[in-house]
């Protein structure tokens, strides 16, 4: 019988519309729907992170009465799914044919052909979909909460988290907006750096702490107001520890996702300083008191601490490294960022292998600013969960201008500089 027909229909549902119904209504007449609800990994690799996490969308599916069962897909590809179940049918709108998806289409119609199965492509309903709701609810979907929960989602879902550094609003749309197609799926940086380094090199200051965290959190701000994206805060030392959970509280409150705070003490010197020797490491005692401190002091489980461990930098060693990040794990990190300013990775990949087999590993974050030719696969494949890129776009920006300012004065006019500089009607409209 027609009702005994098995139908497969694959879903992300993050927000459900009349389209979405539609697609469940054609199913549910052709016999009994099996929706295969997209993981949120399985999402994250061609589009944002959805803003309802599996259980929660798969709980609202489970009460459409079109819908006799929920599983997980666990990839954009259907083959896995279809190879266990053997539907007679599946459903999808026809607004596969073209774009990300065309593979993914491809590859169902042949699995179908080993069981007869067929597919169905009804009209894809015109002026409607998950993006222009999202657009409408933004205001409300992006608060201060739902952006702060954002990264510990992303750690959940992804094999690697990418940050790219933002000193400014501009930049931070940059971050936002800029995203590739690369092998069939899109890749884009899944948030932001608000480095303390940047942010004092934009102000004509030395990264030493001359620019304040109040100074600092204006200018982050302005990120936040043009951008949705999570943000992790760089916040040095901490500063005194009965100031740290003002800072913290601060942060939370706006929206930010995590701190990193790095075991140094006394004026700061930028870690990628070959000299180090008025550089000084706290008591693993004293810090440790600052990381629970931290984490005493958020509202939300979702708002990380990450431990910056600067044994490497000043010459500790291996044992030394491990020691601490032990012990701030134990005092309640989220994470421990290992920092190296080698030019490879070996001595955060000696690290990471002996880190994960410690009872107390929790995930690791790279920045690989010196040992820029380590690829992210290599990192992952290591145990690090997070990447920051951590001032790539302050040095891309600084030897442009420079360049441009030198050609005007070269040639007494700017029409030389136009062919390396953005036109001016591109610059008009870049904010919409």
């Amino acid at each position: 019988m027609l009702s005994k027909k098995k139908v497969y229909v694959g879903f992300a549902a993050d927000i459900l519309h009349k389209g979405h119904i539609n697609i469940l209504k054609i199913a549910s007449n052709l016999g009994d729907v099996t929706v295969g609800l997209l993981t949120d990994e399985a999402i994250s690799t061609y589009k944002n992170l959805p803003y309802m996490n599996f259980n929660q969308r798969k709980s609202v599916l489970e009460n459409i009465k079109f819908v006799k069962k929920v599983i997980p897909q666990n990839t954009l590809d259907y083959v896995e799914n279809l190879k266990k179940i053997k539907p007679d049918y599946v459903v999808h709108g026809d607004d596969w044919k073209k774009g990300v998806q065309k593979n993914i289409r491809l590859r169902v119609i042949k699995v179908l052909k080993n069981w007869s199965g067929k597919l169905i492509e009804p009209k894809y309903t015109k002026n409607i979909s998950s993006s222009i709701i999202k657009s409408n609810i933004k205001e409300i979907a992006f608060s201060a909460s739902n952006r702060t929960s954002r990264l510990k989602r992303l750690m959940d879902a992804k094999k690697i988290v990418r940050f790219l550094e933002a000193h400014n609003a501009l930049t931070g749309l940059i971050v936002e907006n800029t995203k590739i197609l690369k092998k069939n799926l899109y890749e884009e940086f899944d948030g932001m750096w608000s480095s303390s380094l940047t942010d004092s090199l934009s102000r004509g200051k030395p990264d030493n702490q001359t620019v304040d965290y109040s100074t600092r959190i204006n200018g982050l701000n302005e990120i936040l107001d043009v951008t949705k994206k999570p943000v992790i805060f760089d916040g040095d030392n901490g500063g005194r520890l009965e100031h740290l959970p003002f800072l913290v509280r601060t942060l939370e409150r706006l929206g930010v996702s995590s701190l990193i705070i790095e075991d140094k003490k006394g004026l700061k010197k930028n870690s990628l300083f070959k000299k180090q020797s008025k550089s000084d490491q706290d008591s693993i005692k004293n810090f440790s008191k600052k990381i629970k401190t931290a984490k005493n002091s958020t509202i939300s489980k979702d708002f990380l601490i990450i431990a910056r461990v600067e044994s490497f930098i000043l010459n500790k060693g291996l044992k030394d490294a491990l020691k601490r990040a032990e012990a701030y794990s134990k005092s309640g990190a989220d994470a421990i960022l290992i920092h190296s300013k080698e030019k490879n990775a070996k001595e955060i990949i000696d690290f990471s292998k002996k880190f994960k087999k410690s009872k107390y590993f929790i995930p690791m974050v790279a920045v690989p600013s010196t040992y820029s030719k380590t690829y992210e696969k290599n990192l992952y494949k290591n145990g690090f969960k997070i990447v920051i890129y951590a001032n790539q776009l302050m040095r891309a920006a600084y030897p442009a201008m420079k360049r441009t300012a030198e050609i005007i004065l070269k040639s007494g006019r700017a029409f030389e500089s136009e062919k390396s500089i953005a036109g001016i009607n591109q610059v008009i409209n870049l904010i919409k």
